[in-house]
């Protein structure tokens, strides 16, 4: 009989998982195999009142290098994952998935990974599809800017922190919005990483800001994350159509 239930339970169960923590979702193995090196297991933040007939904006967080592998769990570590469950109203759907390490334990952001997962989401979520915001740290900072220059047309701002990029893509960012943060005391990825990027966007006519932290090292994402003026810039924004 419970072996029933739970048949019945995963068969008809949506995906929107209702409730002010991250839950843990699955994505499906058909869309699973097409990917290189995604973890299956995703959060997914749910605010209060996301309904078909009240679509949320949706932020797409990536983790840093610290926090590969294939325990879930570790996504919270750091960031909007960790907000979210703080703030009493927290506005967004939030999907924070998790790199895998590969057999040499090393892996990378996959742009093509994530815009199947982001598919998926738009599909099986209630999602305001002008309202989607990617952010990410460190590594996630690389793989923000690596994915809106695959796909700049899927978001409506981007915020990228200590991390960098290809500045021979500034020019495929268009007008996509991008708030840029750094620590000018960062050893780990020089600050220069994210000046070239930005630098290149002030070039192509594009639309970026930067917040550079005095005396602050690798980890600008604490100040940046905790700082509700990003969450209010980020809904400031819609996806242009044009």
């Amino acid at each position: 009989m419970k072996l029933i239930t739970l048949i019945l339970i995963t068969l008809t169960a949506p995906l929107i998982a209702q409730g002010l923590t991250n839950k843990v979702m699955i994505l499906p193995k058909k869309i699973h195999q097409k990917t290189k090196c995604l973890n299956d297991e995703f959060l997914l933040f749910t605010p209060k009142g996301n309904s078909e007939e009240n679509n949320s904006p949706l932020i797409i967080f990536l983790h840093g290098k610290g926090e590969r592998g294939d325990n879930i769990k570790d996504v919270k570590k750091h960031g909007p994952p960790k907000i979210a469950e703080k703030e009493k109203d927290f506005p967004f759907v939030m999907v924070s998935p998790q790199c895998l390490k590969d057999e040499q334990g090393k892996g990378w952001w996959n742009p093509k990974d994530l815009s199947l997962l982001l598919d998926y989401v738009k599909k099986t979520c209630h999602v305001d599809e002008d309202r989607i915001y990617l952010t990410g740290l460190s590594m996630g900072g690389f793989g923000s800017w690596n994915w809106a220059a695959e796909k700049p047309r899927e978001f409506a701002a981007v915020a990228p922190i200590c991390g960098g990029g290809n500045p021979k893509d500034a020019s495929k960012y268009g007008k996509l919005p991008f708030w840029v943060f750094h620590g000018d005391a960062d050893n780990v990825v020089n600050i220069q990483a994210s000046q070239i990027m930005v630098d290149a966007i002030k070039a192509a006519k594009g639309n970026v800001k930067f917040t550079v932290y005095p005396g602050v090292g690798h980890n600008s994402w604490s100040k940046t994350y905790s700082n509700p003026e990003l969450y209010k810039w980020f809904l400031s924004h819609k996806r242009k159509t044009k």
